[in-house]
């Protein structure tokens, strides 16, 4: 069995398997949601009633700020724990490392059964899904 590391953000997740000292990306996850602005990921709720007041209205967004983002973002975490459950009930892996930014990193962990977060050895609170593999392959390297 071998090392999973998942590098991962709210709209892009990387798996990488490392046997002995070698990294090899397997797979990407791309989620587009997760880079939407809140505002684009709601609809207009004041298209029903022409005289409902601005008040309300203001009362019941100013409610659901980032209700939206959050909810894509634990749809992600919760596909990429789907995905790394798999993983470890088909014996493709043996330990896992967690890369991402702190936010996601908690969300992430929250998503995970309880039987792959043992599997956990390190998580590293930082954003690399955009960087090369050598940088991801230094910044985990001391990671056994």
């Amino acid at each position: 069995m071998t090392t999973y590391i998942v590098v991962a953000d709210a709209a892009r997740a990387r798996l990488f398997t490392r046997d002995a000292l070698t990294l090899e990306e397997k797979e990407s996850l791309v989620h587009a949601e997760g880079r939407l602005h809140e505002g684009d990921l709601v609809t207009d709720r004041r298209g029903g009633d022409v005289h409902e007041s601005m008040s309300t209205t203001a009362r019941s967004s100013a409610g659901e700020e980032g209700t939206a983002s959050q909810h894509e973002n634990e749809l992600f975490a919760k596909q990429i724990a789907q995905r790394l459950y798999t993983a470890r009930t088909e014996n493709q892996v043996s330990k896992l490392i967690v890369v991402a930014p702190p936010k996601f990193l908690g969300l992430l962990r929250e998503k995970l059964d309880a039987s792959t977060q043992k599997l956990i050895i390190h998580t590293l609170s930082k954003d690399l899904t955009k960087a090369t593999l050598s940088d991801i392959q230094e910044a985990v390297s001391d990671l056994r």
